[in-house]
């Protein structure tokens, strides 16, 4: 398990910092800064660079806010099809809630939302009701009329100026949104349009942290970014337009390529001269490569999260999520970086658990879940389910007696009160389920730490398990998914279902 840090926030924010207020410099009036990833909760970037802070970019957007202006966009589509964002297992528009409110928690407003290729889908119309009526403004912003081929039609009352203009004060414009194909790269560049024709000087960049462009095409930590975008077929690429220009080697990835020419004569044909970039490489701001602090680490963990997002994607295809093609690719991921998923260590003991409780409880029929769990300092403890626990309550309660040097004999969750759970859910809740779940373990946990000292103890060491490995035999049900994540642990499992029901609440 990789604990050691391997990445500089302060070196990070302050060289992103010069590299942004120079850009914004370099176009005198305004520059939209589109933002590419994650905003807040960037888990990915801190689990391929152990001591990544997932918010180090609102620190540096409050670093930043009296000069920058912040625009969130979404597609309709995913607001109509309610795509979900797998880390938070919420959907888009959901997220888009929600990232507002975490923005507010820092003390940033947004200035608006634009909803992007909208045709007015019912439930994005739905979605805009509900903003407008709880005082954000929304912009609606339709398909661009010429987009990708004719950049006459694009730049013209009828492509970007059929667009609703938004009115910006600050110089620097930051425009984000909840994840890929919210249309952030059409919003700017509308505005940009929309700023000509009101002689505004203003220009685009756009903000990156994977792939890191300086580290080489086959680093794990660029190949961790594939991984993590296999649904998507994003793919790492030497950026062509950056070796011709400049004789330098630069990774980049398959959208930034494909659409640079495209970009390149957009904004030519806005402003009626060339752009300030040669390559995709120069149009990015992305300074995280300087900020590795060790590269041997940093390989170490970008490897693990390549196992990850193949368990990940495993688990989606059997659910109906992702398609055969995304679980292949990955798998072609692994074996380039010669990996089985077996190197994750908490994945066999998961398995042994599963097997040892079965063994221990033969001739009866069930399913028998096993997971395991990597402390902090190596330690791996295990769990499965059983009569009255889920494995990954058995697994939590086992890690915290374990931090807590707790004795095995000593019980956190008196009879009494499991009992009385179990009553509540097939006498008042009518669910057929008698044993608890995670979530339903730690308010257990709770109620019984109010006359147990030693569950006291335990339920303080819950903290301690953020960050940790967990690997569990089958998908976790909603409950002990809900509770994983809260925890922080970073979770994977194998594709078995944990019942036979096809409807699991």
């Amino acid at each position: 398990m990789v604990a050691e840090t391997v990445f500089d926030n302060e070196k990070y924010i302050t060289e992103q910092k010069a590299e942004i207020i120079e850009r914004v410099n370099n176009y005198g009036d305004k520059l939209y800064l589109e933002f590419g990833g994650k905003l807040l909760y960037d888990y990915h970037a801190s689990r391929v660079l152990p001591g990544y802070d997932p918010n180090v970019k609102m620190r540096l957007l409050k670093d930043l806010k009296e000069k920058a202006d912040i625009l969130l966009c979404i597609y309709a589509g995913d607001i109509e099809r309610k795509k979900i964002r797998a880390d938070f297992g919420i959907t888009y528009d959901s997220e888009a809630l929600k990232l507002i409110d975490d923005l507010r928690g820092w003390d940033i407003n947004v200035l608006g939302v634009v909803i992007t290729r909208f045709d007015s889908q019912p439930a994005a119309k739905i979605f805009k009701n509900k903003l407008e009526r709880r005082d954000i403004k929304v912009y609606t912003h339709q398909y661009t009329k010429g987009y990708p081929t004719d950049v006459d039609l694009i730049v013209s009352d009828e492509g970007y100026g059929a667009n609703e203009y938004i009115e910006t004060e600050k110089p620097l414009v930051i425009v984000t949104g909840p994840g890929p194909g919210s249309g952030k790269l059409a919003t700017c560049l509308s505005q940009v349009y929309h700023d000509h024709r009101r002689g505004i000087n203003s220009g685009y960049a756009k903000f990156e942290t994977f792939p890191i462009w300086n580290l080489s095409i086959k680093h794990p930590v660029n190949i961790a970014y594939e991984a993590a975008t296999a649904d998507i077929k994003d793919f790492n690429l030497i950026d062509p337009f950056h070796l011709e220009a400049y004789n330098e080697r630069a990774v980049n990835y398959n959208r930034d390529v494909e659409v640079f020419p495209v970009i390149k004569r957009i904004l030519k044909k806005i402003r009626g001269d060339d752009s300030l970039y040669e390559s995709p490489t120069d149009m990015g701001v992305n300074r995280a490569g300087f900020a590795i602090t060790d590269d041997e680490l940093a390989k170490k963990a970008a490897r693990q999260e390549v196992i990850r997002r193949y368990f990940r994607y495993r688990c989606e295809y059997i659910m109906g999520l992702t398609s055969r093609e995304t679980v292949q690719r990955v798998e072609l991921l692994i074996k380039d970086l010669n990996l089985e998923p077996e190197h994750r260590s908490v994945v066999e003991p998961a398995r042994l658990a599963a097997l040892e409780s079965q063994e221990k409880d033969k001739g009866n029929e069930g399913i028998y879940c096993g997971a395991a769990i990597e402390l902090k300092d190596g330690t791996i403890v295990t769990g499965s389910n059983s009569p009255d626990l889920h494995a990954a309550s058995s697994l939590i309660l086992h890690a915290i007696k374990h931090h807590a040097e707790i004795p095995d004999k000593i019980k956190l969750l008196p009879s009494n009160i499991t009992e009385s759970v179990k009553n509540l859910k097939t006498e008042v809740l009518n669910e057929k389920t008698l044993s608890l779940d995670l979530v339903e373990t730690l308010i257990a946990l709770s109620i019984s730490a109010t006359a147990n000292p030693a569950a006291q103890l335990a339920m303080e060491k819950l903290v301690d398990l953020r960050g940790c490995e967990v690997h569990m035999t089958h998908m976790p049900t909603p409950g002990d998914e809900a509770g994983l994540r809260r925890l922080g642990v970073n979770l994977t499992s194998d594709p078995n279902f944990s019942t036979k029901d096809l409807f699991i609440t």
